[in-house]
């Protein structure tokens, strides 16, 4: 038996109860994290989506990293990898940027979506989009996990989680999706059923933040509530970087 063996398996017990983990420092994450950022600074200088009053980049699919995972020859790899089905070709990951005062509130913003960013760290599931003028929700990007590498030290806007909360979305969801085909799910209008189970989550279950730093990895569960946290008071530093991949997966296998 392998010696690590026990902490895989702990590991994967709070991944399957909680819905997240943080992977402990690995040198061979820490070295593409290095790498990451001096490709994400370029990535910054460029321009892009900036949004909440330019306190957040969003980054979507702007990091430059290989279909392998590689960034700068650096490859992709860490304890993570015994924990998920890595994709047959990596994403380009987004790069998501926050800086000092996250968030201010953009024009045309409504003052409910401003206050709930603030309130409640923009809480969500990943892959529900909102459409329309009255931003219906809908199934369209599915993921099979969410995995986050922290570019620095993440401390001023963390990433906040809800431990728990994914077995009370994936209860909401086999409900809302039952006797749905998957190639129909996307269609249909989850609105209501999602904003009901969020509710109670933040009455079930605790709020996080997930200190990390670079060397070390967070895996997210697909259903889990998540966000991230506004820029703390006093907090030193005017920036924080982090990578997500998102590996997407057909209907049947997010449900």
């Amino acid at each position: 038996m392998s010696r690590d063996w026990p902490l895989k398996v702990r590991l994967q017990h709070r991944l399957d109860q909680d819905g997240y983990v943080v992977f402990p420092h690995a040198p061979e994450v820490a070295a593409w994290a290095e790498a990451a950022r001096i490709a994400g600074l370029t990535v910054l200088q460029r321009g892009g989506d900036f949004r909440h009053g330019r306190t957040w980049f969003v980054g979507v699919d702007a990091l430059p990293n290989a279909p392998d995972g590689s960034i700068g020859g650096v490859p992709l790899a860490g304890p993570f990898m015994a924990h998920v089905t890595a994709p047959a070709q990596w994403h380009h990951a987004q790069l998501s940027v926050v800086f000092s005062g996250y968030p201010q509130q953009d024009e045309g913003e409504s003052d409910a979506a401003h206050r709930y960013r603030r309130l409640r760290d923009a809480a969500h599931v990943d892959g529900l989009l909102p459409e329309g003028p009255d931003k219906r929700r809908h199934l369209r990007e599915p993921h099979g996990f969410i995995l986050g590498l922290p570019l620095d030290d993440v401390a001023a806007s963390p990433l906040v989680v809800w431990p728990g909360s994914h077995l009370v979305m994936q209860k909401a969801f086999a409900e809302v999706f039952a006797g749905v085909q998957p190639t129909d799910c996307g269609d249909l209008d989850i609105t209501e059923a999602y904003q009901v189970a969020r509710r109670a989550v933040f009455e079930m279950c605790p709020r996080v933040e997930v200190a990390a730093k670079p060397g070390q990895t967070i895996l997210l569960d697909r259903h889990l509530v998540h966000g991230v946290a506004p820029w703390a008071e006093g907090a030193a530093g005017d920036m924080r970087m982090i990578a997500y991949f998102r590996p997407q997966v057909d209907m049947a296998q997010w449900l």
